[in-house]
């Protein structure tokens, strides 16, 4: 994948919060340092590190501001 090609969104939801990057299932390649990432506030994030933008699908579950 080129840099000018834009990446997908990957989409998470409340049941893969708190959210980090690499997930779990990121190939071998994809691996940096973990960074947590606080999509709770616009819905959206982008990850420092690898430019991986991830979009939050449904409702946050309660007790998250």
């Amino acid at each position: 994948m080129s840099q000018n090609t834009p990446q997908k969104p990957i989409e998470v939801t409340a049941q893969d919060l708190p959210l980090h990057c690499p997930t779990k299932d990121a190939p071998l390649w994809a691996r940096h340092p973990r960074v947590f990432l606080d999509i709770t506030h616009g819905g959206e994030v982008v990850c420092p590190y690898c430019s991986a933008h991830y979009v939050l699908k449904g409702e946050l579950p309660k007790g998250h501001h």
